[in-house]
């Protein structure tokens, strides 16, 4: 698959023998990733449930860097996901969670591989090709399903001044978690795409406790949108700190957005002052006190009247026959990205908190958990008169397994609550059971 990306891949490894190998090889990388994961999603007003359960395997290949004073490598990748059980009635056709076959019941099972070509000159690196996994404020790479979501395009990030990191890149595409397939680029209620996301920022390290970002992206015809964030880290005692984070982001139209022709934004289903259009600011402050195994964080997060926070979201692109291409599930760099709901539409004031414990501190390392709570109140109603509110509980266990032959095989038990008023989504009940493991062969 992918067949530029493949071909660039093949002529780095040749180039590598041609130049070198040694830290080609002798850097490499091998593993081997499987996940079992059941996902149950109860729809508590009569919608259609998702109970389903299945295997992922990821292999992945990291190279080192030949020798000189420009390094070249490669980085590929294989998924295989395998339908363990979720037919008909249990499958709903618009599943994130598994591809959807022609009678709407699930595939048995469904693959993709990819690679990036890489290379590296100093303290900067460049890497090119349709396995990239982003994680930055204006885009995280989603891996909340059995596997993982990922974008084509290049990307290039520099550390060349000391305490500064700057990233910059241009996306075309992105491969959804749930297809074998991909898509443009666009957000959500879009049927039209781009194959045009280019973005640019800085992480500066002002001192060792506190670091300042900022970044600028743009989906060509969707919208424009600027972040701004400052997280800072007060120690207090050797087991004892107090942390803020800070997060803004100012989002507007681009081209076609709002004119029609599949490119208008439906604002998360909530209001929009200009309709189709992006329009909107979001703020959000979170404080964490961190005490030895214990850890409360409380925020607020207020989204503007104007219209609904945008990120890269395909979840509405289509197939030539009209049909999801399973691109679905995205994430963004908020904390109401939440097990069900985002808490992102127009007006909405979220208020949210988190407990969270870990038993290392008991003795137990390997073992956390934690519960959440966000309450999201006056949503604006699509005709912008009056308002409602919504909220989820969320709670989680982690055990990672420390030593012996089955060293860091881990179990995840998720559980979330959702309920909403007016238009929110439905109410849901939600849980997930996940099992990881990953084996290194280098």
């Amino acid at each position: 698959m992918y067949k530029s990306s493949l071909a660039l891949a093949v002529a780095v490894g040749v180039f590598a023998q041609a130049a070198g190998a040694a830290g080609f090889v002798e850097d490499s990388k091998l593993s081997v990733s499987s996940r079992t994961m059941y996902f149950n999603g109860d729809n508590r007003e009569g919608g259609a449930d998702n109970r389903e359960s299945g295997q992922g395997f990821k292999l992945d290949y990291i190279s080192g860097f030949t020798q000189g004073t420009v390094g070249f490598g490669v980085d590929a990748q294989a998924l295989w996901g395998i339908h363990l059980d979720g037919g008909r009635g249990k499958h709903p056709d618009n599943s994130s969670f598994f591809p959807s076959d022609t009678d709407g019941s699930a595939v048995s099972q469904w693959a993709r591989a990819g690679a990036n070509a890489k290379a590296r000159f100093s303290k900067t690196e460049i890497h090119y090709g349709s396995a990239l996994a982003p994680n930055l404020p204006i885009l995280v790479a989603n891996d909340g399903r059995l596997l993982p979501q990922t974008f084509e395009g290049g990307t290039i990030q520099s550390k060349e001044i000391d305490n500064l990191t700057i990233n910059a890149g241009q996306l075309t595409h992105a491969m959804g978690r749930a297809s074998s397939n991909r898509t443009g680029l666009s957000i959500a209620g879009a049927t039209a795409d781009s194959n045009k996301f280019r973005y640019g920022g800085l992480d500066y390290k002002l001192t060792p406790d506190l670091t300042l970002q900022y970044y600028y992206s743009n989906l060509e015809d969707f919208y424009k949108q600027h972040f701004l964030g400052a997280t800072h880290i007060f120690k207090i005692a050797d087991n004892q700190s107090f942390k803020t984070d800070l997060r803004y982001f100012d989002s507007s139209s681009d081209g076609n957005n709002g004119h029609g022709g599949g490119y208008n934004f439906n604002n998360n289903g909530g209001y929009a002052k200009n309709n189709g259009k992006v329009d909107n600011k979001t703020w959000t402050a979170m404080f964490t006190y961190t005490l030895g195994g214990h850890s409360l964080m409380l925020g607020r997060q207020q989204v503007s009247d104007d219209g609904g926070f945008v990120w890269l979201n395909q979840g509405n692109v289509v197939d030539g026959n009209g049909r999801g291409e399973g691109a679905g599930g995205s994430s963004f760099y908020l904390f109401t990205d939440s097990m069900i709901n985002q808490f992102a539409r127009a007006g909405e004031n979220t208020n949210f908190g988190q407990y969270a414990y870990d038993f290392a501190s008991l003795g137990v390392p390997g073992l956390k958990a934690s519960v959440s709570y966000l309450r999201g109140d006056d949503i604006r109603y699509k005709s912008g008169h009056g308002t409602y509110n919504e909220w989820e509980r969320d709670a989680r266990i982690d055990y990672t397994v420390q030593q012996g032959t089955l060293k860091g095989l881990g179990f995840s038990l998720r559980q979330g609550v959702f309920r909403g008023q007016g238009e929110s989504s439905a109410d849901q009940d939600q849980t997930r059971f996940i099992v990881n493991y990953t084996y290194s062969f280098l």
